[in-house]
This record gives structure tokens, sequence and C-alpha cells, in this order.
């Protein structure tokens, strides 16, 4: 393993790793003592995110003690961690790949880990089970370039099938682990946050004049439903996320050719010195970065205005992999819809295409949303009397 790239051994390390967090979520939920405590508005922490982020960072640290790694949950650091929360194995699919090679000589200072060990808290303490999932980002000089997305109760429903599912891309080299999809003909369906939402939010979303709506919680969940094709786009106007919700899943959309941006359609920066707000709201999408810019702009000035806009990351060489392509596997830019934001229709597409399936049972985190944008006020109440599609 010491011969592979420091990337892929940390892909590696992390798709073993969030197999091990999961089940310690779930034994936890089986338990039934959550250990909820609430740290703000809105804002739950249970006894599963403190031992799941035990469990990621303190395997991480000990494996690459030189790589910058954040988590979500303020926890002592001095705490012992019990034998069994610590993940030694790696993932040998992940480290059969071929590294792409403008991450082959990375340092480790030049790599940050972003984790969120339960993301959809909300929703995990609800019972929405399938919301939940485990986020690990990781970072190249501020870009997210790699991630894990690990679904504990992927198939919680059916019990004839393997419980949980563990996705994971690299930008440059593809995603692994979920069947894509195109999403439906002759629709425009959006996602946004079931438990986050505001005015503005609504109105943002419904600015977008979508057949259908869909609100669930987590943002890894969301991007799951955006690469899997059962939405077009996910919008959230509202500076709640943090960068430990959005780095695994923008690595992954941006691994199978999608974009994940701002409202100003300015990418995030994961560098260690940033700040962890997202205050320039999401958007999401599985298109190129032409077709994105063009959602960017149907984004009211309202909504923008009440966003900051973000600093982002230093530009890397990525030897073709550039934002919204993806040169090797997990992206055609043939079967990509140039959708016509506000008209309500999608051109007709017929195939279905297969992303390579990762030999590991596959599954991301919570929006930490909570900041209401003063100027929501200034909207229009008619939106709150529309009725939304809602898929829990």
């Amino acid at each position: 393993m010491a011969s592979s790239p420091l990337i892929m051994r940390l892909v590696s390390a992390s798709v073993a790793v969030s197999n091990r967090a999961s089940g310690i979520i779930r034994d936890i939920m089986k338990s039934g003592n959550l250990g909820i405590v609430e740290k703000g508005k809105n804002d739950l922490q249970t006894e599963a995110d403190r031992s799941a982020q035990r469990c990621i960072v303190a395997s991480l640290h000990k494996r690459f003690p030189e790589v910058a790694i954040f988590g979500e949950e303020a926890l002592d650091p001095s705490e012992k961690i019990p034998a069994e929360f610590l993940e030694h194995e790696s993932d040998e699919y992940v480290l059969k790949q071929e590294c792409p090679e403008y991450l082959r000589n990375v340092a480790d200072e030049d790599v940050v880990i972003w984790v969120d060990p339960l993301d959809g808290t909300a929703e995990f303490t609800q019972g929405f089970l399938d919301h939940v999932t485990v986020l690990i980002g990781i970072a190249v000089k501020g870009n997210a370039v790699a991630g894990v997305i690990n679904q504990p109760w992927y198939n919680y429903q059916n019990p004839d099938k393997p419980l949980g599912r563990t996705i994971w891309g690299v930008m440059g080299l593809g995603g692994f682990g979920f069947l894509r999809e195109v999403p439906p003909k002759d629709k425009l369906i959006v996602t946004t946050s079931r438990s986050h939402s505001n005015m503005l939010v609504t109105e943002t979303v419904h600015s977008l004049n979508p057949n259908e709506v869909v609100r669930v919680g987590g943002t890894g969940h969301k991007v799951l439903l955006l690469i899997e094709g059962k939405v077009h786009a996910y919008v959230f106007a509202s500076k709640g996320c943090k960068k430990w919700d959005t780095c695994a899943p923008e690595a992954v959309l941006h691994a199978v050719g999608g974009c994940l941006t701002d409202l100003h359609g300015i990418k995030m920066n994961y560098a260690k010195d940033v700040q962890r707000q997202n205050t320039g709201g999401m958007l999401a999408t599985l298109m190129n970065e032409e077709d994105h810019r063009g959602i960017v702009a149907k984004i009211p000035e309202l909504a923008k205005d009440a966003m900051e806009q973000s600093s982002p990351a230093p530009e890397l060489d990525f030897m073709g992999a550039k934002f919204g392509q993806n040169p090797q596997r997990g992206s055609n830019s043939e079967e990509k819809s140039n959708i016509p934001i506000g008209s309500n229709k999608v051109p007709s597409e017929e195939k279905k295409q297969a992303v390579d399936q990762s030999a590991v049972s596959p599954t991301p985190s919570t929006d930490s949303q909570g900041t209401t944008s003063s100027k929501s006020s200034q909207l229009s109440d008619s939106v709150q009397k529309e009725t939304c599609t809602t898929k829990l």
C-alpha cells in the first residue's frame, strides 16, 4: 500500500473507515440510546455523531498524522478512543485503480480532510434512515478532489438485499458504487432541504419553475439523488451548510462530470484556513460548466444579494479533468442534457449509464443549515401557498 500515491491511500482508508463508522451508527440506533443534545437552533448532535467522528478522525490521524483533518463535532482531543473504533484496513479495490496524473505527487501538507460523521442528524432522530450518510471529503490545495459518501441504511426496507453502500469518487478517475441513470424526461425536478427551509430557500427553488420539488435531509443524500438521476438540480439559498457538508459530495459530483458551486457560480475553497460556513449558498447539478452557469443565471438577484460570494480555491492543473468535466470515467458529454430551466421541459434521453461498481458495499451527512437571510422578509408570500411534491 505504501507504494500507492497518497490520494489513493487516503481514499482507500476512508472507504474502509466509513464502513466501520456506519456500523457504529447502526448499533447506536439499535440500542435506542441516541444521546441527543442541541448545539443550536435546529442543530442536533447524537451519540452516533460523536462516536462516528471519533472512529473516523482517530483512524485517519493514526495513519496519516501529517494531514489536516476537520470534523463537524467539537470533541475532546484527549479523549481515549475505544480500540474497536479504530480501522486499520484499507479497501483493496480502491488501491487497484490508477491515480490521475495530476494527483500522483500530492504532499501531506497540500491535503485537508473534511468529515461529517453523520449527515442528516435531524432525519436520523426522526427515523428517516435513508437520508443519513457519512461524509469524508479530501481537498488538495483547497480543491475538493476525492470523496466518500457512505449510506448506512441503504436497502433497509428490503431485507433480502445487503444493508448499506459506499459511493466514492476521484476527480479525473470517476465515481464508483452506484448506478447512474438519466433524469426523468420532460420534467424539471429540484431537491432542497427538508428541515432547514425558509421563504428565501423556497422562492429561490420556485424561481426555476420546477415540476416537482423533493425535500429531503442531508447534503450527501441530495447529491446522491442527483448523481443517480432522480433530480436535475439541488438548490439551497442559505448560509447554513459547512465545508464538511459539501466537500465529499462536491468531489463525487465532480468525479462524474457535475458541478457544485455557490449561488454566484463560484467553487468552494476547502483550504484549512478558510471559514467553515458556506456563506454563498449552494447549487449542484449533473451538468457541464456551461449548462450549470445557465442555472446560476436563473437564480434571483435577491437570493444572490442575500448570499456572500465565496472565496474561490486556487486553480489546480487537472490535466484535462477540469471543473464540470471528467475525462476518464463517470461522465459522457454526449449524454448531458441542456435543461432549459424555467421552461419545464427536458430534452429526451434514452440511455442509462452504469458507473463502475465498487466491490465494497456502498453509503453521506447533515445540511448544517441555520442562518436565515435578513432579506427573506422582502419576498412575496405566494410561494408559501404552493404545494410541493415531497419524498421522504
